[in-house]
């Protein structure tokens, strides 16, 4: 498995603010392409950094998804008042989730 780590800054976060607004359209957009697994959305509401993790079941669909995922990633930080900061690839070691 592989993921793309974004960076985005933008505005804080109200304690109240709502963080998911967006995320099911943003969600239904990358769900669509080749290879997604999964995806998280970090935010931390004090100084507006926020992180999106997406993981792809290898290495090619996360390369092959790049031109849409870029489309999505400027298209819903614009929207949102954020500026896109870093994009990172890493290959995952290790996955383990509790319920």
């Amino acid at each position: 498995m592989f993921a793309r780590l974004s960076t985005y800054q933008g505005s804080p976060v109200p304690p109240g603010g709502d963080l998911t607004a967006k995320s099911e359209e943003i969600v239904r957009l990358v769900r669509d392409l080749p290879g997604f697994r999964g995806a998280y959305y970090l935010v931390d509401r004090e100084t507006g950094k926020a992180r999106s993790l997406t993981l792809w079941e290898d290495e090619a669909a996360m390369r092959a998804s790049e031109d849409r995922a870029a489309e999505i990633r400027y298209e819903a930080s614009q929207r949102e008042g954020q500026r896109v900061i870093s994009v990172d690839h890493f290959e995952v070691a290790f996955t383990t989730l509790e319920s």
